[in-house]
């Protein structure tokens, strides 16, 4: 079955269903990649990069977010900024869902 994606102007639940649980795109347009991440305790992704910034917000759970070396744990409620081009990757100490904003850089 295909993702819808969010409609301009229409709301969107961030949450992921009980039934559902899994890491989806949310919308994306030509400058910005809105994505929920899901991350099972103990999965990881592996270190990577994005060309723009990025804002990752822990909604459940608690996700290590590591980055120049620095390991830091984000709690529910709690919110990150990384400035593009940053190696970085995440793993669940447990459960975990995120809200992912993706600032796209034009070529």
């Amino acid at each position: 079955m295909a993702i819808q994606h969010a409609v301009s102007g229409e709301p969107v639940s961030v949450l992921p269903p009980a039934s559902d649980r899994q890491t989806v795109a949310l919308f994306k347009t030509s400058e910005l990649e809105v994505m929920r991440v899901v991350l099972p305790k103990g999965k990881s992704m592996p270190p990577h990069k994005v060309a723009g910034d990025i804002t990752v917000q822990c909604l459940e759970g608690s996700i290590r977010f590591n980055s120049d070396g620095k390991d830091q744990v984000l709690a529910a409620g709690d919110m990150l900024y990384l400035a593009g081009g940053v190696v970085h990757s995440l793993t669940g100490v447990e459960d975990a869902c995120a809200l992912v904003h993706i600032v796209l850089r034009k070529p």
